[in-house]
């Protein structure tokens, strides 16, 4: 399947801020919900808390089940299960935020075999540069907040893989046919709930530790999973998933390198992770490359001009 460069609306302009922003902060606010709760026990919230509320009101999506389920899996189970795990285990919020956007990478590569999407020049060279600011990035080494572990550090790349197949599975679904993004969102989101749930309970022991972690949570950690529930999975991801079902993916995911930049200035504010000057020159680069993705066919134009 090929797909035709289409223009981005001013309306995919602001969708696609908005979820870079609720995204930035989105790593802030899971620091603080595992505070209190599991890693496994916080995806099934979110996911809980995402999916049973909204269903008796949203129609299900007419695509194959599938669909509905691959997504939700991947995007679910897969790409939270391991980023939360992740943080849990030592991935600073910041650095999680940046090691994430590798989904960028990961997408432009599955997407010419399963999509038949074949990335421009421009996209890849944009791309190129993006990594080697995340490169930048992730090479800064310290004592302080900023440090990761290997175990966060292979867990969030596998975050990312996870996100990138998440992304095929939305195209996949725009191309048998169209579907409204938020009940397909709510409705995917049922699908982790079990295995998360199984996974908290074997994680944390037993059930009963996992109704003692629910019934000793404190108010910031409840406020967290619905954040994480409202904005980063029902309305960030509906954005998303439009987003996906007008353009290609190539064009699309590299929007999310700029989340880095939230995340690295909501990780300094609010969790005392401030970027070094080796983090900052990455953070440059990951912007030059996005500019480089967008507009670089457009800026050599101007300059033959």
């Amino acid at each position: 399947m090929s797909t035709a460069p289409r223009a981005l609306s001013g309306a995919d302009w602001m969708g696609a801020a908005a979820v870079v922003v609720i995204w930035g902060l989105n790593f802030v606010v899971m620091k603080v919900g595992l505070q209190d709760f599991d890693p496994m026990l916080l995806g099934a919230l979110r996911f809980t808390a995402a999916s049973l509320p909204f269903l008796l009101f949203l129609p299900r999506p007419r695509l194959p089940w599938r669909f509905i389920a691959g997504y939700g899996l991947a995007q679910g189970l897969g790409q939270f299960g391991f980023l939360f795990l992740g943080l849990k285990l030592g991935m600073p919020a910041g650095m999680a935020s940046v090691v994430m956007q590798t989904q960028a990478f990961f997408t432009l590569l599955l997407a010419a075999p399963f999509l038949g999407e074949r990335a421009t020049s421009w996209q890849w060279a944009g791309l190129v540069v993006a990594l080697a600011g995340l490169l930048v990035i992730g090479s800064a080494h310290g004592a302080g907040p900023a440090d990761m572990t290997l175990a966060g550090f292979l867990l969030t790349l596998g975050a990312a893989l996870m996100w990138a197949v998440s992304n095929l599975v939305a195209r996949r679904a725009a191309a048998h046919g169209h579907y409204d993004a938020l009940p397909f969102i709510a409705w995917s989101s049922l699908f982790p709930i079990l295995p998360f749930l199984a996974l908290a309970s074997w994680t944390t022991g037993s059930p009963q530790a996992v109704l003692a972690q629910l019934a000793g949570a404190r108010w910031p950690a409840w406020a967290a999973v619905a954040y994480l529930a409202l904005f980063a999975t029902l309305l960030a991801y509906t954005l998303w998933t439009r987003l996906l079902q007008r353009h290609a993916a190539a064009r699309v995911t590299p929007f999310s390198l700029l989340v880095p930049v939230v995340g690295l200035l909501a990780a300094g504010a609010f969790l005392g992770e401030w970027p070094t000057a080796v983090q900052w020159i990455g953070t440059a680069g990951v912007l030059a490359g996005l500019l480089v993705n967008q507009f670089g066919a457009r800026i050599l134009r101007m300059l033959r001009a």
